[in-house]
């Protein structure tokens, strides 16, 4: 499998295609399509997509912890 050197981080509008929540995690396939996976689904999903992606990069590292109390 290979990556992207300097790969493009997902944006607020790119979607789990899965669930519809922010996506964290972009698979390239290999015939040239990609999926879209929120943190939860990537877990859930990547072992089984592994050996069709051409590279799979992991923006999980971003999503910010939940504060205590939910307050910011």
């Amino acid at each position: 499998m290979s990556t992207l050197t300097h790969p493009s981080p997902l944006t607020a509008s790119d979607r789990c295609d899965r669930c519809g929540a922010q996506a964290y995690v972009q698979v390239v396939l290999t015939s040239g399509g990609e999926l879209l996976f929120c943190g939860h689904h990537a877990k859930a999903h990547l072992d089984k997509v592994r050996p069709i992606a051409s590279s799979i990069h992991d923006f999980t590292h971003t999503i910010e912890p939940e504060r205590e109390g939910g307050q910011i």
